[in-house]
């Protein structure tokens, strides 16, 4: 399943301004690292792009900054801005959630770029149409099927390296809400799903024929959470140009009026 953290149109430009290397000087859990991404995804990516490569002079991935040297420094950044620049305070965000930001930057910055080079974004539509049939689960600008999560602006939202593993080894980061999950009712057949929603008492899916199904989970024999990626990997299936073609295409996908 091709993943996506969640969007919002609000803009917090982490302006890193900083000069050196990120000097480590916390640990973070897996769970922070996730949670940064999804901050850096809701906050920062439409100044630093999904690279962190927008403002120049910065590379956020890359370890080069023009005044943060640690990861105390960036938090303050983050939240009280940097006068006279495109970086305005963020009063409203607690240091925690500015800290996870830093754990995914420092976590990013430790994974290689992406190794496939060359691609054409118009080659890899005709391949995500077509020979990887990935429109049978993924939705594109209204087109596509709603199995899987809609990568309209995937390329807003994930790396490219991101995509490759994504296409290489999908189970490896399947985000919670795009898990797929399997009810069986105590009258009735078992039925897996997509997991939209849960609380207390219903959870809702969208089913393999693209219906939403809400379920009272007092009226459920036993449902489980599958850990396993529904998507196939493209390892063995695509050449490493095809590969390229397909994540050039995907990178490609800005959303509505997005270049």
């Amino acid at each position: 399943m091709m993943t996506a953290f969640p969007m919002n149109r609000s803009i917090v430009c982490v302006l890193l301004l900083a000069s050196g290397a990120l000097l480590a000087q916390h640990e973070y859990t897996a769970t922070d690292i996730e949670n940064g991404g999804r901050q850096y995804v809701n906050n920062c990516v439409y100044c630093h792009g999904p690279e962190g490569d927008q403002i120049a002079g910065v590379s956020l991935f890359q370890g080069r900054f023009k005044r943060a040297v640690s990861d105390d420094d960036i938090v303050q950044i983050i939240r009280n801005g940097v006068p006279g620049t495109g970086m305005p305070a963020q009063t409203g965000m607690n240091e925690a959630n500015a800290r996870t930001i830093v754990a995914y930057l420092r976590s990013a910055a430790a994974v290689p770029a992406s190794t496939l080079t060359g691609g054409n974004a118009a080659r890899g539509k005709s391949l995500f149409e077509g020979k990887g049939a990935c429109a049978t689960c993924h939705r594109v600008q209204g087109s596509g099927s709603r199995m899987g999560p809609d990568l309209s602006d995937i390329g807003m939202q994930r790396r490219a390296v991101e995509l490759e593993k994504s296409l290489l080894d999908p189970g490896a980061g399947v985000l919670p809400q795009h898990r797929f999950v399997q009810v069986t009712p105590k009258s009735g057949p078992a039925v897996t799903g997509r997991l939209l929603n849960q609380d207390t008492f219903t959870l809702q899916l969208i089913d393999s024929q693209e219906r939403l199904r809400t379920f009272v989970i007092a009226d459920l024999r036993d449902y489980s959470v599958l850990k396993d990626s529904r998507m196939p990997s493209y390892k063995d299936k695509l050449s490493r140009q095809e590969l390229a073609d397909m994540v050039s295409y995907l990178v490609s996908l800005k959303g509505p009026n997005k270049p």
